[in-house]
């Protein structure tokens, strides 16, 4: 149903939660922090396509249901959730089979922190479509309701599937913040770091995750590497979210 995917932002922000280039984007910060309060993944925000409802309702009923989905699109990015979730409930229980419409609900209903309910949405379209590609929110509402052996599945799920690096990198995060959450700062680390290397070609969710393993690195007490992993941080984009503060609390 959602063919087409655009990354949906790259600026960190720092009040929400937590992969390339766009207008909008979620805060890289601690992985040991849950949920909205803490690092999220990046969404990917479905490319609606036209003519996408016409199997399922006819096209009559889809001529007049596919401008009512892109309004719901259109609210989405600009971020105003509560009209875009007032557009597509509807539309989600009359057409119970558009994965597209579930996927986007779902991310609006993860971005108003209504977990249970972006969950249902997010499941469904995981059934209807078996796409992986919303996995990491996924797993973050899963991780928002300490529901860690969920998290753990999607993670798995999300390796054998082997994605995007983007997406990959997005699923790491999550699922270390959940292993942070419970304690496991250790195997928290492992996770993040396992395989990390500065990259000579650093993209945007090359930061990210630079960003959450100097994190982690400072929770643990390895201060020299939290602080060489930030000046790595910084060297590539010195504005990435607050890492020169970091750096300058850890001198």
């Amino acid at each position: 149903m959602s063919s087409g995917r655009t990354w949906e932002g790259d600026a960190p922000r720092a009040d929400d939660q937590w992969i390339d280039d766009g207008p909008v984007a979620e805060s890289p910060s601690d992985p040991g922090k849950a949920g909205r309060a803490g690092r999220a993944p990046r969404v990917r925000g479905p490319r609606i396509e036209v003519e996408s409802l016409a199997p399922l309702v006819g096209s009559i009923r889809a001529a007049s249901l596919e401008p009512r989905v892109a309004k719901a699109a259109e609210a989405y990015a600009g971020e105003r959730y509560v009209e875009a979730r007032r557009i597509l409930r509807p539309i989600a229980a009359e057409v119970p089979g558009a994965a597209s419409v579930h996927e986007l609900l779902g991310l609006v209903h993860y971005r108003l922190g209504k977990w249970r309910e972006a969950i249902g949405s997010l499941e469904t379209f995981r059934t209807l479509t078996g796409s992986t590609e919303q996995h990491p929110v996924l797993a973050d509402c899963y991780r928002a309701q300490k529901k860690f052996v969920a998290v753990a599945e999607l993670w798995a799920e999300l390796g054998e599937a082997s994605p995007s690096p983007e997406l990959m990198v997005e699923g790491r995060l999550v699922a270390a913040g959940a292993l942070a959450d419970q304690g496991r700062l250790a195997d928290a680390l492992r996770l993040l770091g396992k395989g990390w290397r500065p990259p000579s070609n650093p993209h945007p969710y090359h930061l990210r995750r630079a960003y959450g393993l100097a994190a982690l690195q400072e929770r643990v007490g390895d201060l020299p590497a939290a602080r060489a992993t930030f000046q790595w941080v910084q060297s590539i984009d010195p504005e990435f979210v607050d890492v020169s503060a970091r750096i300058d609390a850890l001198s």
